[in-house]
């Protein structure tokens, strides 16, 4: 039987598995619990009603978190001529056409967040096998494929997230850092569960929020008490 960190009993001490947290309470749980050498990530897992192998069940958007995310995301942009410049100007971390086209199709895939302008769709659409997997296809349902590369690149580096269902009906990302003060941390998370929320789709029936949880990289999962979610 594998050997339990000593860190992480303590981190579990107080826990009740059993118990939904409000969000205010779980929140400060997972900060006082941070232990790590660096600073965790706070993250969120939505399960919803929803069956993501039917087409009208599909639940995904963007959402721009009030406070940041806390990490660096590196952009990377197809355009060319003035909307190649727009990017630069904006902050894009890496720009091109058939070169970085060229460059993504060896494998490396030196960005976290993928930008098009629309008239380069038919070029990267021939990346959807290398792309499509890591979820950094451009989309223009989340704002990824747009002429406007410089407002896209502003967004991505000031806090934007995507969000997906996974197969399980699972939604989840990263809302924040531990070392946010918990005010923000809670603004962020009811930022992203009220996108959620108004993602939902047509084809959704019944209870579409079914169990939220939230946790940190090395921290316990609290479940939430999803009526305190609402913004207030």
């Amino acid at each position: 039987m594998a050997k339990i960190a000593k860190r992480v009993v303590k981190s579990r001490e107080g826990i009740d598995r059993n118990k939904a947290y409000g969000l205010s309470e779980a929140v400060k749980m997972l900060k006082d619990r941070a232990s790590a050498k660096f600073d965790e990530t706070i993250e969120i897992a939505m399960n919803l009603g929803v069956d993501p192998r039917h087409a009208d069940q599909m639940v995904r958007g963007v959402v721009n978190l009030p406070n940041g995310t806390g990490r660096t995301v590196r952009v990377a942009v197809f355009a060319r001529g003035d909307k190649a410049d727009e990017a630069r100007a904006a902050g894009a971390d890496i720009v091109g056409a058939e070169d970085l086209v060229e460059t993504v199709q060896k494998g490396e895939i030196n960005f976290d967040r993928c930008i098009a302008t629309p008239d380069m769709m038919p070029l990267v659409g021939r990346l959807g096998k290398v792309l499509g997997p890591r979820g950094m296809m451009p989309n223009p349902k989340v704002g990824t494929v747009t002429p406007d590369v410089a407002a896209a690149v502003k967004a991505s580096k000031g806090g934007a997230v995507e969000f997906r269902v996974e197969k399980a009906g699972i939604v989840h990302a990263g809302v924040g850092k531990v070392s946010f003060d918990a005010k923000a941390i809670e603004e962020n998370i009811r930022a992203f569960a009220d996108a959620v929320t108004r993602a939902k789709p047509a084809g959704a029936k019944g209870n579409y929020v079914k169990k939220v949880s939230l946790t940190s990289t090395m921290g316990p999962g609290l479940k939430l008490d999803v009526a305190t979610l609402a913004s207030s």
